[in-house]
């Protein structure tokens, strides 16, 4: 069951939808009501009423670099399949430093994405498992670990030999180890996979580092498949040593599907890692991007992961210097520049998307977002007050881990109901969001004909649908000098904090060829308004620091607006997505603090932050 703020389960009989329970922190009630019986996008479906939360990309002892984290953590054991499962699902479980780890509110999916270069390996040969020593490579390679283990400079290089990244040619896992490793993931999956209460996808990560001859920028893929390990066990993962160009995975995709008949699609790794790899207007063979091209990557890469634990990114202060919220949990890649940056962040990314569409026809650019962790513990927590991305302990408030990682973020998704195929159609017509943690219900359509009342009705669902397209949805045909509409509605996490304001961030290409950014505060908390100038006053803080606490005295529990476009061009290329900020609350660094009685946190530590949620856009095509 989703455990969304509004929650909006519905019996169905004959076909009608006939009762809705509804909470706010306000307010309980059920509320009868009816409700066409379909909705239709690409299929014809019901409408999706239940926003479920998980998380896209978790690493577990399977791969390698869990190892590396291993040694870091002096002797713990980062978990495998079954214990990762096991925590998303609420029970308590281990964690790497030997206390008990417990997620408090579960997940309702998971995909566990361990790297697939030299998948299982180190954990085959701290198990000595046979699968390794029998074959005589594999034994080599077992006497060789042995014998080096215990030098800290060893382990270290073993491990970047393992990653297929310069200089590294080719996977040296014996192939039986890999076969049975990719079982052993479809297995676990599919025990955990229960129907109705809890999704497990089989996945891994391709890990690719662009060209070997590079100095190393992250062009990771999350691989997803809908299908149960009878069809994913025909295959073996892809991986970057079988090819680091995204071309060759996504024929990998195609051959998939045509083989098994099954689904699959990929979400990039955030990309300010990348270099300015990720969103590069070049494909890797420095062509400039054709138009099939461009259809493969809109085809086969529907989501973006927008935030993680490795950082945000949204946008970045140099692309979006009017933006006051754009310097937001950034951790750079060292050394990359200036110019770098517009090919890493998702906003530019977006409007860089339109400008190739206006040469190809095609926006290779066209994705929706989620939030994930991108943990290497196996524990898929990103809450602040419960944040297990490395060792807690009184040495991490003060270590440079403290300034550039985040506590991660959630992927949320809208669906019929809390199954693969649900939930992968979702994940595909892009009807999906992203927060940094938090549970915030955000619902976000485009039309021509709302109301402004719509935004307060009960049935706001129903009236979205039918008037118009849900987030990662597209606008076409517009009315002669009728601004497009937007319906939108935010509601705080039950157990969290009140919300600051909702946002709508619009970028588009004039007829000039410019591309342009505009962000419009539509909801504001407090009653406040803008300025003559446009200006907000900041909701201000609660947050008491030494106590890692704050009040819900500021904001407002929920915001909600029917908002018209006012400087909307029928002519030009455009998209539209919102942002939703909450007041400030205590950051991970506050509450590490104060659990552990640090009192002596530099000052450059942040120790307050506004959590987020990002939608998926919404596209005008003249």
């Amino acid at each position: 069951m989703s455990r969304s703020t509004i929650r909006e389960h519905f019996l169905v009989r004959q076909g009608y939808r006939l009762a809705r329970l509804c909470y706010a922190p306000s307010f309980f009630f059920i509320q009868l009501i009816v409700v066409a019986p379909a909705y239709s996008q690409t299929t014809d479906q019901q409408i999706p009423m239940n926003v479920y939360w998980g998380d896209t990309h978790v690493h577990t002892n399977l791969s390698m670099d869990a190892h590396h984290l291993k040694n870091k953590i002096k002797g713990g054991a980062v978990l495998g399949l079954e214990q990762a499962y096991r925590f998303a699902k609420g029970h308590p479980v281990t964690a790497p430093n030997g206390m008990t780890a417990t997620l408090q509110r579960p997940l309702d999916f998971l995909v566990l994405a361990d790297h697939a270069s030299n998948l299982g390996l180190v954990q085959s040969l701290e198990n000595a498992d046979p699968a390794l020593l029998n074959t005589p490579d594999g034994k080599l390679l077992f006497d060789q670990w042995q014998a080096g283990r215990s030098d800290p400079k060893y382990n270290n290089e073993f491990i970047r030999s393992l990653f297929a990244g310069p200089g590294v040619e080719k996977s040296i896992t014996p192939k039986p180890v890999f076969e049975s490793a990719w079982q052993r993931v479809g297995a676990a999956a599919d025990k955990h996979n229960e129907p109705g209460a809890f999704t497990a996808f089989i996945g891994y990560e391709w890990t690719s580092f662009g060209k070997r001859t590079e100095v190393r920028n992250n062009l990771h893929r999350v691989v997803i498949f809908k299908d149960n390990a009878d069809k994913t066990n025909r295959v073996l993962p892809f991986t970057a040593f079988d090819s680091v160009d995204p071309v060759d995975l996504w024929q990998y995709f195609e051959d998939y599907e045509r083989t098994t008949d099954g689904e699959v699609l990929g979400i990039p790794h955030n990309g300010n890692f990348s270099r300015g790899g990720m969103f590069s207007s070049m494909d890797r063979s420095g062509q400039a991007f054709s138009k099939a091209y461009a259809q493969q990557r809109s085809r086969w890469e529907p989501l973006y992961e927008i935030t993680q634990m490795k950082g945000d990114s949204e946008t970045f202060p140099s692309l979006s210097p009017l933006d006051e919220f754009a310097d937001f949990e950034r951790m750079e890649f060292t050394g990359n520049g200036p110019s770098e940056k517009q090919y890493e962040y998702v906003r530019s990314a977006l409007k860089l998307g339109l400008g190739q569409q206006s040469q190809t026809e095609v926006n290779p650019f066209k994705f929706g977002v989620i939030g994930s962790t991108d943990v290497h513990t196996g524990l898929a927590s990103a809450e602040e007050d419960n944040n297990w991305g490395k060792n807690p302990g009184p040495e991490r408030p003060v270590s440079s881990w403290s300034r550039t990682k985040a506590s991660g973020g959630y992927a949320a998704v809208w669906a019929t109901e809390n199954t693969r195929e649900s939930l992968f159609a979702a994940m595909k017509r892009k009807e999906v969001y992203a927060t940094t943690g938090p549970r915030m219900t955000v619902r976000f359509f485009g039309g021509w004909d709302y109301d402004k009342d719509d935004a307060f009705r009960h049935d706001l669902a129903r009236i979205g649908y039918a008037g118009g397209v849900p987030m990662g949805g597209d606008l076409t045909a517009a009315p002669t000098n009728k601004p497009p509409q937007f319906l939108i509605r935010a509601v705080k996490d039950a157990e969290g904090a009140n919300l600051d304001r909702v946002q709508v961030i619009k970028g588009w290409r004039s007829k000039d060829g410019e591309l342009h950014e505009k962000i419009y505060n539509v909801a504001l908390s407090d009653n406040r308004k803008p300025n003559w100038r446009g200006k907000v006053k900041p909701v201000g803080t609660t947050v008491d620091v030494a106590e890692a606490s704050y009040t819900n005295r500021i904001g407002d529990p929920e915001l909600a607006t029917v908002w018209e476009d006012p400087d909307f061009d029928k002519n030009e290329l455009a998209f539209y997505y919102v942002r939703v900020l909450e007041i400030p609350t205590p950051r991970w660094t506050a509450y590490d603090a104060k659990t552990y009685g640090v009192k002596d946190v530099p000052e450059d530590v942040p120790m307050v932050i506004q959590e987020r949620a990002y939608t998926s856009p919404i596209w005008f095509t003249p």
